[in-house]
Parts: C-alpha cells; sequence; structure tokens
C-alpha cells in the first residue's frame, strides 16, 4: 500500500470575508515596507502567521492500494480447430501465456474457452471474451491474447474496442495450408417424383495445383457415379426423384496431397419427392358391401386421382337385353391396360375374378409390376374359383396362391409375429402386446398359401391361415388381402378396427414410401445427438453395428440396442457442428447438426484477414505459433505501441483504490502559538527602540 499527499485548506471564516481581511493587511505591509517603518519584518511575520492561522492548512495523505491490471487469454474451441496441430498450439500456447505472465505481479491473467454448443454454427470469441471481462472497468484490462485460426464471425467493429487495450492473435494454424472443398450453390427443396432437378456446385481450391477434380455422386445410398469438374466453375448435376420423401444426395470430391481436412470435401443435398397427383386405378368386380370402403379412403386424400370402375355386367351375363337399350359405359381395356398403364401409381382389384381382359393385358400388368408398378389384390374368397387372378400371367407376381377352399367362419385379424417387424402391421391402433386385439370380428376368407419365402405374411386369419401377404416382385411390389370384409371395421361392427390406418399404410408400402419400408436406416438429430435407427425383418442373430462419420472424417463403430417390433437403436452424443453419415454396409443415411454449409467450415484456412482490422485499431500483433520461438510479453505505458515483430506489449494503467486518509495540520498549535508570540515580542521590542 502507498499514498500519494496534497495541501488541503479549512478557513475559520468564509473566504468573502477572510480574503479582504488579508488584502487590507497585505496593503499595510506594502505600506510599511514602502515607507520603511521599523518592525515591517516582524509584522510581516505577525500577519502571515496569523493569515495561516484562520486558513489552517493541513497536508492530506491518501492510503491507496493498487489494482492488477487484467490479460484475457480467449482459447477458440471450435471443430475447425481440431484439424492439424492447431489443438496442441492452443493447449501449448495457454501455458506458455500463463507462465510469461505470471512473472507480473501486478497482473491477473484470466482464460476463458469458446463453446461451440453455445454459439451455433459460428465462432464466437468477442462474446465470451465480453463476459469473462463482465465485472471489471475497461480502464484495468491491459490486454487481450486471442488464439484462433482466424476464422472469427463474431468480429466487432474497430471503434467499438478501441480504448480497451492490446489485441493481440496467436494463429494456431500454418501459412500456406491446402484445402479443397465443395459447396452447393443452389439445389431446390423439393422434386416432383418421376422427374429429375438440377442441382449446381462448385469445387473450390486453395494453393492446390490446378486441374480438374473427380465427383463421385451417390443417391441414397445406391451405386455411385462419377463427374469431372474445374475447380472455381459451377457444374449442375441432374438428380432423378424416384420416390417421395426425403431424396439424399451425397457429392464427394476427389482428396488433394496436404489437405488441411477431408470434411469439406463432401456435401449432401436433401430434396423432398413429392407426388404431383397420386394416379390410382381401382377396378371392382362387381358392387359389394366394401366396394365403399375403398372408395371412402381413396377420395378422402385430396392428392388421390382416382379412376374407379365398377363391372355391372360381365360378359357372361346374358339376359336378352339388346345392346341399343343399354346405358352402361364401355370398359376402356386397351387404354386402361396397354396405352396408359405405366401412368398409375397403384393399382387395385377389388372383388375382381377374371372377366374382359384377353391374356396379353395380364402379361402387360406383370411387366407393370416387375418395372416398379404397384399392385393391390384383394378378390377374398373369389381368388378361389375357376376365375382366380392366379390363373393368369399375374401368378409370377402374386404372393400367395389359392388352395379352393373357402374359410366360413368368424374370426379376429391377428398379426404376426413378423408383422409386429413390418412398418404396415405394427403397432396397430387396439393390437395389445398378448396378442388380443380389440376389432371386431370377419366372417369369410379364402385359404391361400405363400409362394415363396419372399412372401411376408403379416396378419393372419381364419385357422391361422394367411390374410395378408406382402412381396416384392422385380423393381415394383404387391399386396394380397384374402377376405373382402374389410368394411365390416369401417361400420364399426363390434367396435370396428383400424381399417383407415392399415389401408393407408399399405398404400403407402405399396408405393415405396420411404417411413415404410421395411429394411431401413434411418439418421436423425435430435437434442445435440444422433439418433441411429435400422428396421429389419428378421431378428439379428447379434447385435447390429454401423460405421458413424463425423463432419471431421473420422468413422467409430455403434452398437445398436434392440428397441422392439423390429428397430435397432442408439443415441449418439454429437461431438460437433456438420454432416454425420451412417452406413451398415447396405443402406446410407445422413443427420445434419445444425446446418449443412456452415459458416464453420465454409473456409478453414488460417487467415488475419478477418481479424487485421482490429488488431491494427488496438495496436496489437499478429504471431503464427507454427513459425516457433519463445513469446516476448512486455509491460508497456498506455499511450505507447503496445505491439510490434514477433512481441505483444500489456498496457500499464496504475489504477488503484483508496483505502484510507491522513490528515496533519502544516502548523501545528503549539508552534503557531510560539510563532505569532515571538513575532509581536520581536516586533514590540523593535519599535520601542
Amino acid at each position: 500500500m502507498n499514498g500519494a499527499a496534497n495541501l488541503s485548506l479549512a478557513p475559520l471564516l468564509p473566504w468573502p470575508i477572510l480574503g479582504p481581511l488579508i488584502g487590507l493587511a497585505a496593503l499595510a505591509l506594502i505600506a510599511a515596507f514602502l515607507g520603511r517603518g521599523r518592525g515591517r519584518w516582524q509584522r510581516s511575520i505577525l500577519l502571515a502567521g496569523l493569515a495561516l492561522a484562520l486558513i489552517q492548512p493541513s497536508i492530506v495523505k491518501e492510503l491507496r492500494e493498487p489494482l492488477k491490471d487484467v490479460a484475457v487469454i480467449v482459447a477458440d474451441r471450435s471443430p475447425s480447430q481440431s484439424f492439424s496441430s492447431r489443438t496442441e498450439r492452443t493447449n501449448a500456447a495457454i501455458d506458455a501465456l500463463k507462465a510469461e505472465l505470471g512473472r507480473y505481479p501486478d497482473l491477473e491473467t484470466r482464460v476463458v474457452d469458446s463453446d461451440p454448443s453455445a454459439v451455433g454454427e459460428e465462432t464466437d470469441l468477442f462474446a465470451p471474451r465480453a463476459e469473462a471481462l463482465s465485472d471489471i472497468p475497461r480502464d484495468r484490462l491491459a490486454g487481450t491474447f486471442l488464439i484462433t485460426d482466424g476464422e472469427v464471425h463474431d468480429a466487432p467493429k474497430p471503434s467499438d474496442v478501441s480504448g480497451q487495450g492490446p489485441i493481440h492473435v496467436l494463429l494456431t494454424g500454418a501459412r500456406n495450408e491446402r484445402d479443397r472443398r465443395i459447396e452447393i450453390v443452389d439445389a431446390p427443396g423439393y422434386g416432383i417424383v418421376g422427374n429429375s432437378v438440377p442441382v449446381r456446385l462448385r469445387v473450390v481450391d486453395s494453393n492446390i495445383p490446378p486441374g480438374p477434380v473427380s465427383i463421385i455422386v451417390t443417391q441414397d445410398g445406391g451405386a455411385p457415379r462419377d463427374l469431372t469438374a474445374e475447380p472455381g466453375q459451377e457444374f449442375m448435376v441432374n438428380v432423378p426423384i424416384k420416390h417421395g420423401g426425403p431424396t439424399t444426395v451425397e457429392f464427394d470430391a476427389a482428396p488433394a496431397d496436404g489437405e488441411l481436412t477431408l470434411a469439406n470435401n463432401r456435401a449432401v443435398a436433401v430434396i423432398n419427392g413429392v407426388r404431383e397427383r397420386l394416379r390410382v386405378l381401382l377396378i371392382s368386380g362387381e358392387p359389394h358391401a366394401g366396394e365403399r370402403t375403398w372408395r371412402n379412403l381413396l377420395k378422402a386424400d385430396p392428392s388421390v386421382d382416382l379412376v374407379h370402375f365398377t363391372i355391372l355386367r360381365p360378359p357372361e351375363k346374358n339376359d336378352g337385353t339388346p345392346f341399343n337399350e343399354l346405358s352402361l359405359i364401355a370398359f376402356p381395356i386397351a387404354e386402361l391396360f396397354d396405352v396408359r398403364l405405366h401412368e398409375f401409381d397403384l393399382i387395385i382389384f377389388d372383388h375382381y375374378q377374371q372377366m374382359l381382359l384377353l391374356p396379353q393385358y395380364y402379361a402387360n400388368l406383370a411387366a407393370y409390376v416387375r418395372n416398379g408398378g404397384a399392385l393391390l389384390e384383394a378378390s377374398g374368397p373369389g381368388f378361389e374359383g375357376g376365375a382366380s387372378l392366379f390363373r393368369t400371367a399375374l401368378r409370377d407376381v402374386l404372393p400367395g396362391s389359392p388352395t379352393g377352399r373357402e374359410i366360413n367362419e368368424p374370426f379376429k385379424p391377428k398379426v404376426t409375429d413378423l408383422g409386429e417387424r413390418h412398418p404396415v402391421t405394427t403397432e396397430l391402433p387396439g393390437d395389445d402386446e398378448k396378442g388380443a386385439p380389440s376389432w371386431g370380428r370377419w366372417f369369410r376368407q379364402g385359404e391361400v398359401s405363400p409362394v415363396s419365402s419372399d412372401s411376408d405374411v403379416v396378419m393372419t386369419g381364419a385357422e391361422g391361415k394367411p390374410l395378408l401377404l406382402l412381396s416384392h416382385a422385380g423393381e415394383g411390389r404387391v399386396a394380397q388381402l384374402s377376405s373382402d370384409q374389410i368394411w365390416l371395421w369401417s361400420r364399426g361392427f363390434e367396435g370396428g378396427g383400424p381399417q383407415a390406418e392399415l389401408l393407408r399404410r399399405l398404400a403407402h408400402w405399396l408405393m415405396k414410401e420411404p417411413e415404410l419400408d421395411e429394411n431401413q436406416l434411418t439418421a436423425a438429430a435430435k437434442n445435440r445427438q444422433i439418433v441411429i435407427s435400422r428396421r429389419s425383418l428378421q431378428p439379428p442373430a447379434e447385435p447390429i453395428v454401423v460405421t458413424l462419420t463425423g463432419p471431421d472424417g473420422k468413422t467409430r463403430q455403434i452398437s445398436l440396442e434392440d428397441a422392439g417390433h423390429g428397430v435397432s437403436r442408439a443415441n449418439v452424443p454429437a461431438d460437433s457442428i456438420g454432416l454425420y453419415k451412417v452406413e451398415d454396409g447396405t443402406h446410407t443415411a445422413f443427420a445434419v447438426i445444425g446446418s449443412i454449409d456452415t459458416p464453420e467450415m465454409r473456409d478453414v484456412l488460417t487467415t488475419e484477414d478477418r481479424l487485421k482490422p482490429i488488431v491494427a485499431a488496438t495496436g496489437g500483433a499478429f504471431i503464427w505459433l507454427a513459425d516457433g520461438g519463445k513469446l516476448d510479453i512486455r509491460r508497456v505505458d498506455a499511450d505507447g505501441p503496445a505491439g510490434g515483430r514477433g512481441w505483444m506489449g500489456l498496457r500499464r494503467n496504475g489504477r488503484f483504490t483508496v483505502r484510507g486518509v491522513t490528515e496533519t495540520p502544516l502548523l501545528p498549535p503549539l508552534a503557531l502559538l510560539i510563532l505569532l508570540g515571538g513575532s509581536l515580542g520581536l516586533a514590540w521590542y523593535r519599535e520601542g527602540r
């Protein structure tokens, strides 16, 4: 603790009175000196003593305690700092700074890290700096050290930090770093199923020799295709939208020698496939009670274009009515099953048996399915007769064959063990875990047998016989319902059942909606976690293991745990912002924490450009840690230079706090009395002679 002395006056009289009195005394003394009167010197001493007695001068001394200056070290912990040796240089620089600053007893050091989980997708260093200095005045700030790669996104205006001490930047990267990145210039958010959409991209090379770059394009984890692009030039890729829901397209640029990171060599576009209009052909073989169930379901969806034909007069009917008196519409066989067959997304045969169509049209239908079409056969017991659709070319794509037996007894449809794992029938409303659903009964069913091991029986009916069968045929899908009494559920008989949900799922599965794929891998970002789910129809013999690739390109193996109903799942904490890729050897899925194209990963090269205005305005310095050498830190005056080539200065502010005050009279009372008495005696003696 030290002190500073000041002179203090405490006059006994107000200055308006005391001032004139002192003036008159001064005039009298001047007159005495001019007249060379006796005792003038003694009177001067006497009057001066009286004036001091009236003014009461004293020495006031403050007891001051010096305050330490504050130096702040802000460490960049953003994802780009994990590249190369940046993390090691950051930690070494913090240790070196703390050791160097510890040599100054009048200096306090504060260390703060940036928090990428708090700042989102950008690198913020000035926000944590402001938080670290929130409890101290700016005139105690000696200076700031930013340990970063220079990619800072919250840099303020230079005028906002002037007067807050020098800001020095310690760059963690190396000079002339190499990097290649691929960026998506423009990608549509959605596309019409059956059409293609353009995606525009660009490859950007930094410090890499010029030359064409190989690009690998992978759609929905399928077969890759190769392209070639010139760095710096935009190029376009046409992406066919093959199904509804998300279509994920991955673009991988070939790595270059000596690249800083491969994390930004990959870009992903997620395009949502939408169906312009869903075209459904519903053919009812004859009017029946369940016909309205299908019609109401399909007409309830405004995106469905329904073409519905009910055959009221089969060819074999002969009641003698002249044809010119019939008002029925002729069935457009050739147009539907030859010319425009490929335009339909789903074809439903409801209560239909062989009639009207020639064998070649059934062959067209079978080819339609193999080429990616969807077929639902719901003839019910009529499938057992001699006019069964199984006796046409469709037998090659149907999952069940008729036995010729019709079962007429009450039963409740029941989901099989396989059906509990299939997305069409798993967790249907009213289906409890004990296998005793609370649904109403049906009373009629045709007996069918699966034609192969690829026929999935997901529901059974009377006597445990297959009721609902699903299968893949080439590129298409087929469903077969062996009863015509689902309409009882829609009428609410004995409480009804989940006919709307079941038929909705069935239609979406047939049209290959991704969320109803029975063998799928998904990844989703939720609360800073990657939720990985793998659905499979067959229980795995051992835990499913997937490969997770993070934004930094590092891979790790993740074991999934059985979550029931055919789903295995794992929640993996996300270490950083960016794109995560999940693979199981067959399927590929992606999840994004933050944004796909984050500012943090858009440019990862070490640079002075972003912080150069601030460093110049505050008188700081840039230090490249990769150059090596000992950190040279000096204490400087507030108005002097604070940085130079290879050295960094910290401002010496000299702030203090006053802990107390002492006051000492300039003339103690006894000394004043002696002075006045002595001068008075001398004056009397001098004038008495």
